[in-house]
């Protein structure tokens, strides 16, 4: 099993190239699972086509990057919280090479997955994850947050439990609020936190083996 944590949806920048080279093929099949919306700005199928319909941002930013190593937009499909059902769900995470979750709201994506019932399908994919943001801290067993506009106090969440044994820091930047998050996890967990500096690092781990790409680092 790969897992790559990301800190956002470029995924063409040198320090992550080589290895995504490696990993990914034009032969592959990715399934986004789009469940990471916050709720004040999508409440309608209306709405999600805007936030991740093929004219959007989103769209555009997570279907480039994977363009760039020859997979093909025809091969990337998203998971769509208005009018998929948990069946046709199901069936688009089971015939994926790759399983992708973006950025957003952990918590929220963790409650659509779990009302969608698709947790145990998505641990038993034996292939590649990728997440950036949200969507790799919920590759993880238990996550924190650092207080942000999104969530104003520091909290722990639960995840999929991909990998276990370590916490992360998405988008760091030093700020005060980080290091003091950072400092509480390492002493309430007792486990090592690993940090993505904004636009600049990443985090992969393979059949257990953890390496640090570009200017990530362990705290």
């Amino acid at each position: 099993m790969i897992c790559l944590f990301l800190e956002g949806y470029n995924i063409r920048a040198p320090y992550l190239s080589g290895e995504l080279k490696r990993i990914l093929k034009p032969e592959m099949s990715v399934c986004v699972i789009a469940f990471s919306f916050r709720e004040n700005a999508v409440r309608s199928a209306r709405e999600w086509e805007r936030f991740y319909g093929k004219d959007s941002k989103n769209y555009k930013g997570i279907t480039s990057g994977l363009c760039a190593y020859g997979i093909s937009s025809e091969r990337i499909s998203f998971l769509n919280y208005f009018t998929d059902t948990k069946t046709s769900a199901m069936e688009k995470i089971k015939t994926a090479d790759v399983l992708y979750f973006p950025g957003g709201l952990p918590d929220k994506m963790m409650e659509r997955i779990r009302e969608f019932e698709l947790e145990s399908v998505i641990c038993a994919h034996t292939g590649i994850f990728m997440g950036y943001s949200a969507g790799a801290l919920i590759l993880l067993s238990e996550y924190h947050l650092s207080p942000d506009h999104d969530y104003p106090a520091f909290q722990y969440g639960k995840g999929l439990g991909l990998v276990d044994g370590f916490f992360l820091e998405v988008h760091d930047t030093g700020a005060p609020e980080q290091i003091a998050a950072i400092q509480k996890v390492k002493t309430e967990r007792e486990k090592s936190v690993y940090t993505l500096p904004l636009m600049k690092g990443a985090l992969l781990v393979e059949d257990g083996k953890i390496s640090l790409l570009g200017k990530a680092r362990e705290c």
